[in-house]
């Protein structure tokens, strides 16, 4: 986009004057993007950006949580994405877990979980399996291979969640969903054009200054006409089909199942678990494991953030007890989290 097309885009943003228009940035990314790049600003005071589910570590259960300490506890090498050793679970996390001499091994991706399990033959290696569908295909391909080269102390624990029935979930909270752009270059654009169709409008967003003035722009002005839509503005990355081979890999290693969303409680069929056929990788049934309630913080109020009934500087914690050195909840200490990125850059005055 050129400049004088993003300051077009900027001035139907500062120039609006239609009702009031919640826009819900469901991807954590976005959120962070947007307050960066200083984009609120160009917002009147009757458009409303509100933060939603769209950062796995955020929406991944306390119970999960207390699910991957069990394994840390019981001899199994964890291994996982940085940002979950430190979200809290009911009464300890994982880093507590690695301090009382459990093993927690930081990975960047769930082949190199697989990598260090064959390296590492003598340990039980388990992979914390949390995403949405921009990382699940990865966690697949770890599944499938492992179960096909039969590395056997290699296995996933998955807490892995699908934004359709998420996107329904929410509908009553936001007039426009800000759409996530990698999700859907996975899965295209087929549900956002259902979803228009039954009253549901959004837009998707790249991750650019350009790309989310644009989409923005794009809300504000087929808000006003007063109708369901749906507009693709990430063209570049996003097509109608999506990424039809990775999705073929989730279907062949994956299954629909209820999950539990932080905040949100079980949503059906919102969450995908190993088929029977990859039962050898999955930890819950390779372990026995129990089955573990966790019990959140009753002070932290990150489900009601999730939802958009709040926002972060509404919590009594936020800034206080609760900061990104000692976080009491998942949305402080993802790099993806409203919290996070109310504190980094709006000191919960924006």
């Amino acid at each position: 986009m050129s400049t004088t097309a993003r300051e077009a885009a900027a001035e139907i943003l500062r120039s609006y004057d239609g009702p009031a228009l919640r826009i819900m940035e469901v991807c954590g990314t976005h959120t962070h993007e947007i307050f960066r790049l200083g984009i609120r600003k160009l917002l009147p005071q009757q458009v409303d950006l509100i933060s939603g589910p769209g950062c796995p570590v955020c929406v991944t259960p306390v119970g999960f949580i207390d699910e991957a300490v069990w394994l840390a506890e019981h001899g199994v090498t964890v291994t996982t994405f940085g940002d979950l050793v430190r979200v809290p679970g009911t009464s300890k996390n994982l880093a507590d877990a690695r301090a009382a001499g459990g093993r927690v091994q930081v990975v960047y991706s769930p082949l190199d979980a697989l990598v260090y399990a064959k390296e590492h033959a003598d340990e039980q290696v388990a992979f914390l399996s949390v995403g949405f569908e921009t990382t699940i295909p990865a966690a697949c391909l770890a599944a499938d291979q492992a179960h096909e080269e039969a590395v056997g102390n290699f296995s996933l624990l998955t807490a892995n969640k699908t934004m359709p029935n998420a996107y329904a979930a929410l509908r009553q909270s936001a007039d426009v969903f800000l759409y996530p752009g990698h999700v859907h270059a996975i899965t295209g654009t087929g549900l956002c054009e259902e979803l228009a169709r039954q009253g549901v409008s959004g837009v998707l967003a790249g991750f650019t200054a350009n790309e989310l003035v644009t989409a923005l722009a794009v809300a504000v002005r087929k808000f006003q006409e007063g109708k369901p839509f749906f507009v693709n503005a990430y063209p570049r990355v996003v097509r109608s089909e999506g990424t039809p081979a990775a999705v073929a890999l989730m279907e062949k290693v994956m299954e629909p199942v209820d999950a539990e969303w932080r905040g949100l409680g079980v949503i059906p069929q919102s969450g995908l678990q190993l088929r029977e056929a990859y039962a050898g990788v999955d930890a819950r049934k390779k372990f026995d494991m129990p089955h573990i309630e966790g019990k959140p913080n009753p002070a932290c109020r990150c489900g009601e953030v999730l939802q958009g009934h709040c926002k972060p500087s509404d919590c009594p914690l936020f800034g206080k007890v609760c900061s990104p050195q000692h976080p009491v909840g998942a949305c402080m200490v993802s790099g993806e989290g409203a919290c996070s990125a109310y504190f980094q850059y709006g000191g919960g005055l924006l």
